[in-house]
C-alpha cells in the first residue's frame, strides 16, 4: 500500500538559505531512488489558519512504509539532512493508505 510523507516547512529567514536550496536539489534523486514520487512541492501555499502558516509544503508518495523508512534512514539522506535541520523548521506526517 502507498504511504505518504507530508511536511510543512517554515523557513528561518535568518539562516543561510543557500544550504536549504542545496538540500532541495540533493534530496530529490535520493527520494526517487526509493520509489518516492513528489505529488506537491511548492511555496504557493494559502493559509487557512493564523496558527499554521508554512512557507513550503511537500507531499511525497512512496510505494510502501518500508521504502519511506529506507529512504530517510539511508546513508545518502543522513549525509544531507543537516542542511535541512540547520535552516528550516519542519512539521512532518506519515499517512498510510487503508
Amino acid at each position: 500500500m502507498s504511504c505518504y510523507f507530508m511536511v510543512d516547512t517554515y523557513i528561518d529567514k535568518h539562516s543561510e538559505s543557500g544550504l536549504y536550496e542545496e538540500y532541495i536539489k540533493e534530496v530529490k534523486p535520493i527520494v526517487e531512488e526509493y520509489g518516492g514520487e513528489y505529488i506537491v512541492r511548492s511555496e504557493n501555499v494559502s493559509h487557512l489558519s493564523e496558527k499554521r502558516r508554512p512557507d513550503r509544503v511537500i507531499v511525497i508518495r512512496f510505494p510502501s512504509r518500508e521504502k519511506l523508512e529506507e529512504c530517510f534512514n539511508s546513508s545518502k539522506y543522513k549525509k544531507i539532512m543537516g542542511k535541512r535541520i540547520s535552516t528550516v523548521d519542519s512539521k512532518a506526517l506519515i499517512v498510510e493508505e487503508d
